[in-house]
């Protein structure tokens, strides 16, 4: 870790972006199952789904829904959190959130706190 993401995490969290696989759920990168492990929560685009790619590879990180119909709620609670210090990770069903999948709010706000 940069020392930037450690002066970060002093002043306040983090918010991760965390690309999950588009196919098989084996093909995610020991990064992001490390970064999956070390957060103190998971926006997830359905915890249901994220819930079963956790499971397999035994990450018992809390996760909380947050998708295109609860993105006007959730997000200033998630900036809460994050301006708490927490470290959150996001992620989607599928491939990288913010790109073609709901994040874009978040992450656009996460940068302005």
């Amino acid at each position: 870790m940069s020392g930037r993401a450690n002066k970060q995490t002093e002043a306040g969290g983090i918010l991760y972006v965390v690309a999950t696989p588009i196919g098989n759920p084996g093909d995610i990168s020991a990064r992001a199952i490390r970064t999956l492990e070390e957060v103190s929560l998971i926006a997830c685009e359905d915890t249901r789904r994220t819930g079963q790619m956790l499971a397999r590879h035994q990450i018992h990180t809390p996760t909380v829904s947050h998708f295109e119909h609860n993105e006007e709620r959730r997000v200033p609670e998630l900036i809460a959190r994050l301006k708490a210090g927490e470290k959150i990770a996001l992620v989607t069903d599928a491939g990288t959130p913010a790109i073609s999948d709901p994040g874009f709010r978040l992450v656009r706000a996460a940068r302005g706190a």
